[in-house]
C-alpha cells in the first residue's frame, strides 16, 4: 500500500519541476520557519505579551528575540500594541493576528508530536478543550469532513485568478 501523496498530471514525473518558487509549506516556512520563532509564538499562545517576558520564555537572547518577533509583525502572524507605565516610555506588546491563529493547528500538532518522541518526558503539556476538558487533537480533514491519510492526498496544480481571495 502507498503511504504517500499521488502526483497528480504534470506533477507525476516528480524530476522534471521543483516547487521552490510556488509551494505553499516553503511560503508558510518563510514565515514561520525557525524553531526561535515558533518558541515565540508558543510563548503568545501562552499568554505572554511584553518583550523581555517573551525573550526569557522562549530561551531566546534579546537580539533574536528583537529579529524574529519583527518578521513575525512584518508576516502578519503578530501585532504590536503600545502601552505605557506611569512615568516610563512607551513600549510595545505583542498579539496574535488573525494570520497568526492560523498557526495554532500547527502548535498543536508539534506539542503532540513532541511528547510522544522519545526520551518520554518526566511531565507533559497537554492542550485540552476548555469546554470538556478533553485533549485536543489534530488530524487532517477534506472540506467535507472526512479525514484524509497522506494516501488520500493527490496533489495537483490549480491555475488561480489574479483577484480571487481565500476564503
Amino acid at each position: 500500500m502507498n503511504d504517500f501523496f499521488t502526483l497528480a498530471s504534470s506533477l507525476s514525473d516528480r524530476d522534471s519541476w521543483t516547487a521552490a518558487d510556488w509551494c505553499p509549506m516553503e511560503r508558510a516556512l518563510g514565515l514561520i520557519g525557525t524553531r526561535s520563532a515558533m518558541t515565540l509564538l508558543r510563548e503568545v499562545f501562552y499568554g505572554a505579551t511584553r518583550f523581555d517576558d517573551l525573550a526569557r520564555r522562549a530561551g531566546v537572547t534579546p537580539a533574536v528575540a528583537s529579529q524574529r518577533l519583527r518578521q513575525l509583525v512584518d508576516n502578519g502572524l503578530l501585532e504590536r500594541r503600545p502601552y505605557q507605565e506611569p512615568g516610563q516610555r512607551t513600549r510595545y506588546e505583542y498579539a496574535v493576528t488573525k494570520g497568526g491563529l492560523e498557526v495554532f493547528p500547527i502548535i498543536a500538532a508539534l506539542s503532540s508530536l513532541g511528547d510522544r518522541l522519545p526520551p518520554e518526558p518526566e511531565k507533559a503539556v497537554v492542550l485540552s478543550h476548555a469546554g470538556c476538558g478533553e485533549p485536543v487533537i489534530t488530524e487532517v480533514r477534506c472540506a467535507a469532513g472526512h479525514p484524509v491519510a497522506p494516501a488520500d492526498t493527490v496533489v495537483s496544480i490549480a491555475q488561480r485568478t489574479p483577484n480571487a481571495q481565500k476564503g
